[in-house]
């Protein structure tokens, strides 16, 4: 429970002084920048918290490519030419899909009305094109919640119209899976009951059964704060994981049903030595461990271990993680702050303080 109050209060000092921090004296405390008892994060080449990507949990740079180009000229076809030559079955496309409706979005937010004008023509110029249907039932679906308080009636149109869309865009490929997993978000957010989200889920797993960022649209439903309960989401999460194939990241899925109801089980003493935390940090350890290194969704598991691991006091084991996901920050528990790189930022300067406490350095860390 202590830790879990320091990790707050850093948090809060974060934009205020720099975070480093070193352990002296039995805890870990903040120094000012500078100081001879200041753990250094630039000492492991880290990224600068100024340069830390916020769009993408891992690199894509074909993406990112594309993305600039669309940005630059606002000509879509760069992006319709990539999402055409990602294959469907496969998590690459998903991620895509949200990263060119995020930037759509984001666009439109800087410059109302104007922004995102390549989406507007790709959808007009190109009406039969599958990614560009799914693109904009996923921009509609951000639309809604950055937009809307849930709940509201502007939030609900937004997202009927999302619906309707990923109704076109089903039509246009009736086997990939995007158009579903698009509207699992639009259930969580009109409210489908369980009969009909079942229904839904049904047509996605029987495209991808074994779709992670699938499962993890679905766990937001099951979870205590929309439509389901702790222990529906634990159940959810426990049997995805124990029908995973091995290689499969379905087996990290109970320790994002724990970050989904962090909030209550903070109230149990030492959280996170609790017997359902280390259950859950072992299944995404070993997960990680037996993935392919090229899996693209190994990444979003190495960000919420990092949040666990330092939470645990596990220093050496949070400095691995960091190492292999340093530079990018677009993924959970870090978006789900106004500013991602800035709460990464800390926890990564705790891991490096409690790593070097107890004997570690830059030399002694593999890479």
């Amino acid at each position: 429970m202590e830790i879990l109050w320091f990790l707050i209060a850093a948090g809060m000092v974060a934009a205020v002084v720099a975070p480093v921090v070193r352990r002296r004296g039995g805890g870990i405390r903040l120094v000012a920048p500078g100081s001879p008892d200041a753990a250094d994060p630039d000492a492991y080449e880290f990224v600068r918290q100024e340069e830390l990507d916020v769009r993408l949990p891992g690199p894509d740079q074909d993406l990112l490519d594309v993305l600039d180009v669309v940005q630059r000229t606002q000509d879509w076809r760069a992006a319709a030419q990539l999402l055409a030559g990602t294959a469907k079955e496969g998590e690459v496309r998903w991620q895509r899909v949200q990263a060119f409706a995020g930037a759509a979005s984001l666009e439109l937010q800087q410059k109302p009305g104007v922004g995102g004008a390549w989406l507007r023509a790709w959808r007009a110029e190109s009406p039969k094109d599958a990614g560009g249907a799914q693109v904009h039932a996923e921009f509609l679906v951000q639309q809604a919640w950055r937009s809307s308080a849930a709940g509201t009636d502007d939030f609900r149109i937004i997202l009927e119209e999302a619906r309707s869309v990923c109704g076109d865009a089903a039509l246009l490929a009736p086997g990939d899976p995007v158009p579903y997993i698009v509207e699992l978000a639009v259930a969580r957010g009109l409210g489908y009951p369980h009969e009909q989200f079942d229904q839904l889920w049904a047509k996605v797993i029987d495209r991808a059964p074994d779709h992670m960022g699938a499962h993890l649209a679905a766990l937001h439903y099951w979870c205590e704060k929309w439509h389901g309960s702790r222990e529906e989401a634990d159940r959810f999460a426990t049997a995805s994981a124990a029908r995973a194939p091995r290689g499969s990241l379905l087996a990290a899925l109970p320790l994002f049903a724990v970050h989904e109801h962090m909030e209550d089980l903070t109230l149990v003493r030492d959280f996170f030595s609790s017997a359902v935390v280390s259950k859950a940090m072992e299944g995404a350890l070993f997960a990680v461990h037996a993935a392919r290194p090229d899996d693209p969704m190994l990444a979003h598991v190495r960000h919420l271990l990092i949040l666990f691991l330092v939470g645990g006091g596990r220093w050496s084991e949070a400095m691995h993680q960091l190492v292999l996901v340093d530079g990018y920050v677009g993924a959970l528990p870090w978006t789900l702050d106004e500013d991602p790189a800035a709460r990464y930022a800390v926890y990564r300067a705790l891991a490096v303080a409690g790593y070097e406490a107890n004997g570690g350095n830059p030399a002694t860390l593999p890479r």
